[in-house]
């Protein structure tokens, strides 16, 4: 950007406001342009000077988090960062503001060391960048279901875990950032019951995935949960990389599994999507599917590559539906994707291109 991006913060703690301007002054691309105790003072500032993107704290006095959020969406559409604490019900609030159209969140800081510090810089400055880039992507459920070429199973109220014998040896792997929440409910939502085992790696922390886990598997007939270490990947399954530590796929026993490990950030994420996509790369390539979606930087495309280079099939979502066409841009620099569609054209791919269950 030839400007710098103009942050406003809504947060009723003095305390953070204070530490988030002075996080975000640092970077020579941001630069903060007020702070607002509550909605109504946030309203006040706007109406003087437009922002780029708004921090919004969840729980605030006079007007809630949400209520605003809800408010501006219909409003005055600016990108919102949802700053939130991470006690009682803000996890599931958490996912309340992204559904309303948060473009990412992110927890309120706690810096007790300078590592903790870093990290908590790249990832607030990286969301501001993120949202700023982003556009204002909605998929419509009307349109989605008259664009579907193949029927989603409808087998009983939920996927029990049934051995579907043949996707057994097969896993899909999908990886994400800003924007990616909506996209990967819509596919989980409008694929068959009886595919591969699908590990997920969307950028977000901690303590939000097991809110979006949970999230995901009361959306879809899928078995959705937190990835937890050693899981065995089963067909018809879905495992969230939990935000903390990176997912990787190993194999035990003739069976696949989930490795959890906190390890330093890749790519300026932990998780990392290219953490997941290159250690599925050692594996046969015609077992492996992978699927990089929107989302700002890099991460990602590298481990695309390499499995591309190993003759698994790999994706990337296109310029058109990208919330923020940075991941998948640099995937198809690198001619590491296969195909590049769509949301619709990814969930017909998918529901077409494996054995039916036995």
């Amino acid at each position: 950007m030839n400007r710098k991006i103009k942050v406003l913060i809504v947060d009723d703690s003095v305390s953070v406001q204070k530490t988030l301007t002075g996080i975000l002054n640092q970077d020579h691309e941001i630069e903060v342009i007020g702070c607002a105790s509550d909605p109504y003072e946030a309203v006040s500032k706007i109406a003087q000077s437009l922002p780029d993107v708004i921090t919004l704290d969840i729980e605030m006095p006079r007007m809630d988090g949400l209520t605003f959020l809800g408010k501006l969406m219909k409003q005055h559409p600016i990108p919102v960062v949802v700053i939130s604490s991470v006690a009682g019900e803000s996890s599931e609030k958490g996912m309340q503001a992204l559904k309303l159209g948060a473009k990412e969140i992110i927890t309120k800081p706690r810096l007790s060391n300078p590592e903790q510090l870093e990290e908590y810089r790249i990832r607030i400055t990286d969301a501001i960048k993120a949202s700023a880039m982003s556009e204002k992507i909605h998929i419509k459920s009307s349109g989605l279901q008259s664009s579907l070429k193949i029927p989603v199973i409808q087998e009983g109220e939920k996927n029990r875990g049934l051995p579907f014998k043949q996707n057994a040896e097969k896993v899909i792997l999908i990886g994400a950032s800003t924007g990616g929440t909506e996209v990967i409910s819509t596919i989980l939502k409008n694929i068959r019951i009886d595919l591969p085992g699908i590990l997920i790696v969307q950028h977000m922390p901690g303590e939000f995935t097991g809110s979006f886990a949970s999230r995901l598997n009361k959306e879809s007939k899928l078995n959705v949960k937190e990835a937890e270490q050693n899981d065995i990947v089963l067909p018809g399954n879905v495992y969230i990389a939990n935000g903390f530590n990176h997912l990787s796929l190993i194999r035990e026993n003739g069976k696949y599994r989930c490795k959890l490990e906190m390890s330093p950030l890749v790519n300026r994420h932990r998780p990392s999507v290219d953490v997941l996509f290159l250690s599925a790369s050692r594996f046969p390539g015609k077992n492996i599917t992978a699927i990089l979606l929107t989302g700002m930087g890099t991460d990602g495309a590298k481990g695309l590559l390499e499995l591309y280079e190993a003759g698994a099939m790999t994706l990337a979502q296109d310029e058109k539906s990208s919330a923020v066409y940075g991941m998948p841009r640099e995937a198809n620099r690198l001619n590491a994707a296969k195909i590049t569609a769509n949301p619709v054209e990814i969930i017909n791919w998918l529901n077409s291109s494996f054995s039916k269950h036995e």
